[in-house]
């Protein structure tokens, strides 16, 4: 499995976080930050906007870092992703990502 796929099986190179990181695009930071302190009802701003991936060495950002469930899951389970626990498949937290995104599913395998 490629390193850029999250722990709930996102594609982290589809993310805008991680395509305005890698481009220093500030207008594509602006834009997300606007987008998902709407979606969120949070006070989130363009500076926030900086990830390199949710299992890979360096910035993220501040949900991905400390603020996720399933990344602190797998952290503390020792599991690269939800792929490897063997609660995958009835896991309500990470089910809720397969419902909106049926391809992190595929992404685990």
């Amino acid at each position: 499995m490629k390193d850029m796929i999250a722990c709930c099986g996102l594609d982290c190179e589809k993310c805008d976080a991680y395509l305005a990181t890698v481009n220093d695009d500030d207008a594509l930071r602006q834009k997300t930050a606007k987008l998902w302190a709407e979606l969120n009802n949070a006070p989130i701003t363009a500076e926030m906007i900086n990830c390199r991936g949710c299992r890979v060495d360096g910035v993220k950002t501040p949900f991905c870092e400390s603020m996720c469930q399933i990344r602190q899951c797998a952290m503390k389970k020792g599991v690269d992703t939800c792929g490897s626990c063997c609660f995958v498949e009835t896991c309500e937290t990470v089910g809720a990502i397969f419902k909106v995104c049926p391809d992190a599913r595929e992404n685990l395998k």
